[in-house]
Order: C-alpha cells, then structure tokens, then sequence
C-alpha cells in the first residue's frame, strides 16, 4: 500500500494534480531565469545588472522552499504526528537548520 506522506518509509509524496503542476510552473519560471542570467553572461552584461537578477532568482527559489516547507509541515509533519511518529519533528527540526545555514 503505499503512503500519501514523504515521512514514510518509501519517502515519497503523492501530490494533487494541481500542486504538482503548480510546483512544476514555479520550477520552469526559475529555470527560465536562470537561463537568462546565462544569456546576460554570454552578452557581457553589466555587472550589477546580472547581480540583481540573480537576486531575483534567490528569491524565486525561496519563495518556492517556502510554499514547499508550509505544505509539507501541513501535511507530512501533520499525518505522521497524527501516527504517532515522533521522529517527524527531529526530521523537520534537521531540515529546518539545514535551510537556515
């Protein structure tokens, strides 16, 4: 059988056809911006002017792990709290600080 949650043991998420195509979206905008910063490289463009958009990227790729971490603590951490499985907060706690170096 398998588990709708990532914290099991096969750690795996099945996600709604919505999620995933709105993650994949959000994903394809990032690569287009990084595909971007290559061709203003490839341009010789300005310095500062490359700078702000790899700025822009961080804050993409941010704003992405954040939409991501929410749903998984709603879901994941919630189902497998839920279960009984205590050792969901220690994974969240060392992802957390993972994300926070």
């Amino acid at each position: 059988m398998k588990m709708d949650c990532c914290c099991c043991h096969q750690k795996t998420k099945h996600r709604s056809p919505e999620e995933q195509k709105s993650l994949v979206n959000r994903l394809s905008r990032i690569e287009g911006q990084v595909r971007g910063l290559r061709d203003m490289l490839q341009k010789d463009a300005y310095c500062t002017d490359i700078l702000i958009q790899v700025s822009a990227v961080n804050a993409a790729l941010n704003s992405f792990s954040k939409e991501l971490l929410a749903t998984h603590i709603r879901t994941c951490v919630t189902d497998g709290i839920r279960r009984g499985e205590d050792e969901v907060i220690d994974e969240l706690v060392t992802t957390l600080q993972k994300l926070m170096k």
